[in-house]
């Protein structure tokens, strides 16, 4: 999937929200020390932005050279570009030794990688006890306006075809499926999902780059199909401006999974 998101790499970054305060202040409220996050699959950095605000390091690494390209940049994140795979050798010389990092995170990622191995890779890195893993996606956005709204789902159905199955994870199923071999950490009684909302305003331009953003959607133009056609642009316009409204809510459920490694 790498290549897929090196074509869109400067869509992603401009399209894609950053996540709720809310989300990073449940996550760090249950690991103990605050020393050192990896983000695996950080893409352009999104999540390492907010995590680098809450832990003293944090270590963002991503398969796609394009989307690191355009990685916010702070003093206390360090990234990497990595292969699909590491051994253990190579995630200690790449990453950090064993049983020192307080958090890995995968913000909208954990669906494409090898989660075997990745799982083996998180025990081995954490901190014993009580390090913390935390996964989260987008599920389907919705629009305030009934009909854009209404024509988002169809552009959703559209792509369906063009998805890849681990995508389902992700849209359809809210990480319910993924199986996360961890202990569930403190009071929460198990490792959920856990349901967050994100707002953010959008104009239609914005829409259009969300929309092309997709994976699917580049899979589509990559199999000669343009989901967005003339018609189908001119139906978004129609709709989008019918209420007066340059600017609608497009909410963002977002579906947490957490657990912790024991001794």
């Amino acid at each position: 999937m790498a290549e897929s998101y090196n074509k869109q790499a400067k869509q992603y970054s401009d399209s894609r929200p950053t996540y709720p305060e809310e989300l990073f202040q449940f996550i760090a409220s249950r690991t103990p020390c605050h020393d050192l996050a990896w983000d695996v699959g950080t893409g352009s950095g999104q999540a390492a932005r907010s995590l680098a605000g809450i832990y003293k390091n944090v270590i963002a690494t991503d398969t796609s050279p394009k989307q690191l390209e355009f990685a916010v940049k702070l003093p206390n994140i360090t990234y990497h570009c990595t292969p699909p795979k590491m051994s253990i050798a190579e995630l200690e010389q790449s990453i950090a030794a064993e049983s020192s990092v307080d958090l890995v995170t995968s913000a909208t990622a954990m669906h494409w990688f090898d989660l075997p191995t990745f799982y083996q890779q998180v025990k081995w890195i954490l901190k014993k006890p009580n390090g913390v893993i935390a996964a989260w996606s987008y599920a389907k956005v919705e629009i305030n306006t009934s009909k854009v709204n209404t024509l988002l789902q169809k552009l959703y159905r559209d792509c369906d075809p063009y998805r890849e199955p681990r995508a389902k994870l992700l849209l359809d199923e809210k990480y319910r499926t993924i199986d996360i071999p961890f202990q569930p950490v403190n009071e929460l009684g198990n490792t959920g999902p856990f349901e967050f909302k994100m707002e953010k305003l959008m104009d239609l331009d914005g829409f259009f780059t969300f929309i092309k953003s997709w994976s699917a959607y580049q899979t589509a133009k990559d199999n000669g199909v343009e989901l967005l056609k003339d018609d189908v642009i001119q139906d978004i316009k129609n709709a989008w401006n019918e209420d007066g409204n340059p600017r609608k809510i497009v909410t963002f459920p977002i579906c947490l999974r957490i657990g912790k490694v024991g001794n």
